[in-house]
């Protein structure tokens, strides 16, 4: 399905640029969208993606994945009945949507693309989505939200009275996303159209051998060095330590006020003391602030008390984020290429003029159509479609709060199904895209209705 999209908004957008003489911006967009796409999000994620395959190393060399696997394996193995429960995707799809959850985006990405570099390790038809990797792309593309941060930014930036506000609408907003992409996804793998091709004679072909030889594999517990006798007193100071942020955080702001060292942007949302935040509201921003410097050293201490070379498992495990972006850029280039110039070409802007009035029917506000078109396609075209409607409208317009709702319950799906797939070689991508649309639709529509009953 990916082939006939791509292909399709490639044609498009040069009948329609021709059509109303826009031309020369479809072939702007093309190069400078191309460029982009190799300097401002290939490169600077492939520094990105060697720290976090690097950490997630030094996680599976130590047990640690396998403990994450142990504690969720009822749920992981309902969704993912064709993953063994010791497999280290499953650990791997667990941080990802652990930090998908808490809007830790430079994590998430990752931690996902290690994850189906594993799920592809199982895979006995290279080239071929997988049940379980379209079933984790659609979870992933529908990933619930504890915390929009960008979207509360957004609004606090420009003085909404209660920027907060949207946090409850889109929590809900994305759980209903998600439960419909799962529904989709599980219903979709059943119909004949999307029914997997009968397997080769042997149960892996030399391609997938290779990677499952890549891959660091079902870590045995007899492969897992036992506990330095430093190493519990050790943990339970460093627990103790991260105790003292948390709790002085959430209960001492103003004492807390300085941070002594350099937190990612949720430092900057914590400290906002935004009006009208509630106590859970307070937890999950501390959470969220703490969650990357906790997990960027707690795994390296844990590795190392249980007597493991720390450094050269994070070298070795970090060699393999630069084969991964070598994998990745192509995808990356062939699919933004193909949105910059439908929408250099003017066809977000017709697509919103032709179904304003079939949407009307159904009272889905038609300021909001460019948002839900431009959402799917591009992250940096609906952040800008979505700063526009607050300028447009102010901070605390109930249009505003529902474009932040959408901004804050969906996903990029174009962008990660090119990404994830391109960074494991899959072609023939299933079921995944239509079942990352529908999530994408179902969070849309219900993020209408609930601002509508929240906001009036």
């Amino acid at each position: 399905m990916l082939n006939y999209i791509w292909l399709g908004l490639m044609l498009c957008a040069v009948v329609i640029g021709g059509a109303t003489g826009h031309l020369k911006d479809v072939t702007d967009g093309a190069f400078a969208v191309a460029e982009g796409a190799v300097m401002k999000i290939a490169l600077p994620l492939a520094g990105i993606m060697a720290l976090w395959l690097g950490i997630m190393r030094l996680a599976e060399k130590s047990g640690m994945v396998r403990v994450l696997a142990r504690a969720l394996r009822p749920v992981m193995t309902r969704l993912f009945p064709e993953v063994p429960p010791e497999h280290p995707a499953m650990g791997s799809m667990l941080m990802n949507m652990a930090a998908n959850m808490l809007g830790l985006s430079n994590a998430a990405t990752p931690l996902g693309l290690r994850a189906m570099k594993d799920l592809d390790s199982l895979n006995p038809r290279p080239g071929t989505a997988t049940n379980a990797m379209c079933t984790f792309l659609a979870i992933n593309t529908s990933s619930i939200q504890l915390i929009p941060v960008t979207a509360v930014a957004i609004l606090a930036v420009n003085k909404s009275i209660n920027p907060s506000s949207i946090i409850g609408p889109a929590f809900i907003a994305s759980m209903i996303a998600t439960a419909c992409a799962i529904v989709a996804v599980k219903f979709f793998e059943k119909l004949p159209a999307f029914r997997l091709p009968p397997a080769p004679a042997a149960e892996l072909t030399s391609n997938a051998a290779e990677t499952r030889t890549e891959s660091v594999g079902v870590i045995e517990p007899a492969s897992t060095p036992p506990l330095a006798r430093w190493g519990a007193p050790a943990l339970i100071a460093y627990f103790i330590f991260f105790a003292w942020f948390f709790f002085g955080w959430l209960i001492f702001p103003k004492h807390f006020a300085y941070v002594p060292f350099d937190l990612p942007r949720y430092s900057t949302i914590l400290r906002m003391n935004l009006p009208g935040d509630g106590t859970g509201v307070r937890v999950v921003k501390t959470v969220s602030a703490l969650a990357i410097p906790m997990m960027l050293t707690f795994f390296p201490l844990y590795a190392a008390a249980r007597r493991i070379n720390v450094y050269w498992e994070f070298v070795e495990g970090a060699k393999e984020g630069f084969q991964v972006i070598l994998r990745i850029i192509p995808n990356l280039v062939a699919i933004l290429v193909a949105i910059g110039m439908f929408r250099g070409a003017g066809g977000i802007d017709l697509l919103t003029r032709k179904l304003t009035p079939i949407l009307s029917v159904v009272h889905f506000p038609p300021e909001l159509l460019p948002m839900a078109i431009m959402r799917p396609l591009s992250g940096s075209g609906s952040l800008g479609v979505f700063t526009d409607l607050v300028a447009q409208f102010g901070p605390d317009h109930i249009l505003s709060r529902t474009a932040g709702t959408m901004y804050g319950s969906t996903e990029t799906t174009f962008y990660v199904l090119a990404v994830y797939f391109g960074a494991v070689g899959i072609k023939r991508t299933r079921h995944a895209v239509l079942a990352g649309l529908v999530a994408d639709a179902a969070s849309l529509i219900a993020s209408v209705y609930i601002c509508k009953l929240v906001f009036g």
